[in-house]
């Protein structure tokens, strides 16, 4: 069953990021997206409340989900910033990097020393790297620089920093409660925490994107349904205790979106970034299952 988990968290995942960049195309800013996404959630957590009794949840439980919930919509805020401006067959590969940032954390929080094939992996990731943009007759560093300079990507670099921050609050809420209880108050406190967003940081004025969303309301709850999903997933593969092996499943995932870059958006250099996306799914499975 944990497989079937795994694979469907893979396709909704990839699923919902199309749909994130087709809206992003239609001129909808990030921030409005992502609070669409959390306002769906958060209607379809409701019928699920009625049902559930939390009385039992303590101290600890809200702390942990109110920070997940914090860091994880800075995390999708970055990471629909990143697909607006950025291939989703770039987008996808640049996911090996949250090993990488994982294995820092743990190196400054936890102490913990990588080992050689730790490293090893890390620098099979960054070789990765080199073939996401096409060659530019320069030096190789300078196709690293060139990758780096560019604001998509350090858009998703800060969501995968803030989403491995906030999966360590979420493994500490899951040790207080279900996976669904914490799904219902991740949705229901991430709502309000996007709206004060969109009002405080974005230019974008709220009636102009609620114009714009008008003809895109079936993307809108297709992306809100299938985050549910993948979210509900998520959190049953997380309190099972799979971490590292389920990490390294999900890598994969950025193989079916170099496929649907190429297919949907007609994005280049597919070949290139296929071999991209195989040599960091490498490098990411050499870091996870080593710990």
């Amino acid at each position: 069953m944990e497989i079937v988990f795994v694979f469907g968290r893979l396709f909704l995942s990839s699923v919902s990021n199309v749909f994130q960049k087709q809206l992003s195309h239609q001129g909808l800013h990030p921030f409005y997206i992502v609070a669409t996404t959390y306002a769906v959630l958060s209607v379809l957590s409701l019928p699920f409340a009625i049902n559930t009794a939390f009385s039992h949840l303590g101290p600890s439980f809200w702390i942990n989900v109110f920070m997940a919930s914090l860091l994880d919509v800075g995390g999708w805020i970055f990471m629909v910033m990143s697909l607006s401006k950025t291939d989703l067959s770039v987008f996808g590969p640049l996911n090996a990097y949250k090993v990488v940032i994982s294995m820092l954390l743990a190196i400054v929080f936890l102490g913990e020393v990588p080992t050689l094939q730790g490293f090893a992996g890390v620098a099979v990731i960054v070789a990765g790297s080199f073939l996401l943009l096409p060659p530019s007759g320069g030096a190789a560093p300078n196709g690293l620089k060139q990758l780096l300079q560019e604001r998509g990507v350090q858009a998703r670099f800060l969501s995968i920093l803030l989403f491995s921050i906030g999966t360590l609050f979420l493994k500490g809420s899951l040790e207080h409660s279900t996976p669904l209880e914490t799904l219902i108050f991740w949705s229901w406190f991430g709502l309000p925490l996007i709206l004060l967003a969109n009002a405080f940081l974005s230019a974008d004025h709220l009636t102009d994107n609620v114009k714009k969303s008008q003809p895109h309301v079936s993307y809108i709850t297709a992306i809100g349904a299938a985050v549910f999903v993948m979210q509900y997933l998520t959190l049953v593969l997380m309190a099972q205790m799979l971490i590292a092996y389920t990490l390294a499943l999900f890598q994969l995932g950025m193989l079916f979106q170099v496929f649907l870059g190429y297919r949907i958006f007609n994005e280049p250099h597919f070949v290139r970034r296929l071999a991209a996306g195989l040599v960091m799914v490498a490098g990411s499975v050499m870091v996870l299952l080593v710990r």
